[in-house]
C-alpha cells in the first residue's frame, strides 16, 4: 500500500541570529563603518601632508637639475647648493625686510579695524547698502560670541598649522635626501610585469608636479612684483604687505585672486572712492597678465585641467581638509587625470584599436 507522504515541517535554522543579535551585529556594523570613515578622513590629511612634502622635494631636485646642467658639478654638490642656497636666500630675504615687514603688518593690523568701521560708513549711505549691513548685522551677544569662537579657531588653528609645518619640512628633507628609496618602495608592490608602467607613472607624475611648482613660483614673483610696483606708484600704505598677501594667495587658484583684493580696496577706499577703482583694476589687470603669460607654461608641463573641475576640486578639498586642501587641490586632481589616462583611457583605447584591427584580446 501507498502510504500518504508527509509534509516537512517548517524548522527554524540553528544558525539564524535572534531579533537582539540582529541589533548588535547592525549596531556593529554602523559603528565601524563611522571609524572608517574617521580613519579615511585622518588619513586623508595626513596624505595631503605627505603630497606637500613631495612638492619641497620636487622643488630641491628641480633647482638642483637647472644647476647641474648649467654647471659642471657633480648630482651632489648641485643638490647641496639647491637646500642650502634656498634656505639662505629665505634667511636674506627675511633679514632685510625683516623690520619693514613688522612694521607694516603691525600698521595694517592697526588700520584695517578703522578702514572696515569707514567702509560701513560709506556703505550705509545707500538704501542697497543699508540693506547689506541689516542682513550681516547680529546681536551683541551673538557678536562676541562670533568673535570669541573666531579667536579660538584661530589659535587652534594655527597651533595646527604649525604642526603641520613642522611635518612637511621633514617629509620634504627625507624625500629629497634618498627620493629612490621611497620611488622604488612603491614599485615594490606592483607585480614585475607592471613596474614599468609604474615607473612611467611616477616620472610623468614628478614632471606634472615640477610644471605646476614652476608656474606657480613664477606667477607668486611677477604678482607680487607688480603689485609692489602699482600699489607704491598710488601711494598705498604697507604695500609690501598687499603684495606678499597676494602674491600667497596666488597659490589657490580662482578665490585666492579675489581675497587678496579685500584688504587693498579697502584701504584704499581710505583714500577716495576713486583710488579704490584704480587700485581694483591694478589687482585686475596684474592678475590677467601673469595668468595669460603663465598659464600656458604651466599647460605645457601638465595636463590641461578643465576650469570647472578646478574649482569643484577645490570645494570638495576645502570640506574636507580646508586651506590645506585648497592649496592641493590643483596638484591633486592632476595627479588623478594621470592616473586615470595611463591606467583607464590607455589601456581602453589599447583594445579598441586592437578590436578594429582584428586582433584577438586575451
Amino acid at each position: 500500500m501507498l502510504t500518504p507522504e508527509k509534509k516537512p515541517q517548517a524548522t527554524t535554522p540553528k544558525d539564524e541570529l535572534t531579533y537582539v543579535q540582529k541589533v548588535w551585529q547592525t549596531v556593529t556594523i554602523v559603528t565601524l563603518l563611522v571609524i572608517t570613515i574617521l580613519i579615511a578622513r585622518v588619513a586623508f590629511n595626513v596624505l595631503l601632508m605627505v603630497m606637500c612634502g613631495t612638492l619641497i622635494s620636487v622643488y630641491f631636485h628641480g633647482l638642483g637639475d637647472l644647476i647641474e646642467r648649467n654647471t659642471t658639478l657633480s648630482r651632489k654638490w648641485a643638490m647641496t647648493i639647491s637646500v642650502g642656497g634656498s634656505f639662505i636666500l629665505l634667511g636674506l630675504v627675511l633679514w632685510f625686510m625683516g623690520n619693514t615687514l613688522e612694521t607694516q603688518i603691525a600698521q595694517l593690523s592697526n588700520s584695517l579695524p578703522g578702514t572696515i568701521n569707514n567702509f560701513k560708513a560709506k556703505l550705509s549711505e545707500s538704501p542697497v547698502g543699508q540693506k547689506v549691513l541689516e542682513y550681516f548685522a547680529g546681536d551683541d551677544d551673538d557678536s562676541s560670541k562670533k568673535l570669541m569662537a573666531t579667536a579660538q579657531s584661530f589659535f587652534n588653528t594655527s597651533f595646527g598649522v604649525l604642526g603641520n609645518i613642522y611635518i612637511i619640512f621633514f617629509l620634504g628633507i627625507f624625500f629629497t635626501s634618498d627620493p629612490d628609496l621611497y620611488k622604488n618602495g612603491i614599485l615594490l608592490l606592483l607585480p614585475e610585469n607592471r613596474k614599468f608602467t609604474g615607473r612611467y607613472i611616477i616620472n610623468r607624475i614628478s614632471l606634472a608636479l615640477k610644471g605646476w611648482l614652476k608656474g606657480m613660483m613664477l606667477s607668486i614673483v611677477l604678482i607680487t612684483i607688480m603689485l609692489f610696483i602699482g600699489l607704491s606708484i598710488m601711494h598705498i600704505p604697507v604695500a609690501i604687505v598687499l603684495a606678499l598677501i597676494a602674491g600667497m594667495l596666488k597659490i589657490i587658484p580662482n578665490f585666492g585672486s579675489l581675497a587678496a583684493m579685500i584688504p587693498g580696496v579697502l584701504l584704499a577706499l581710505t583714500i577716495s572712492t576713486q583710488t579704490a577703482i584704480i587700485v581694483s583694476l591694478i589687482y585686475i589687470v596684474s592678475q590677467t597678465i601673469v595668468s595669460n603669460i603663465i598659464t600656458p607654461i604651466i599647460q605645457n608641463k601638465m595636463i590641461n585641467l578643465p576650469p570647472a573641475l578646478t574649482i569643484i576640486s577645490q570645494i570638495i578639498m576645502g570640506t574636507l581638509s580646508g586651506v590645506l586642501g585648497i592649496i592641493m587641490a590643483v596638484p591633486l586632481l592632476a595627479i588623478v587625470f594621470i592616473l586615470v589616462d595611463e591606467l583607464y583611457v590607455k589601456p581602453m583605447n589599447l583594445k579598441k584599436a586592437q578590436l578594429a584591427a582584428g586582433v584577438d584580446l586575451p
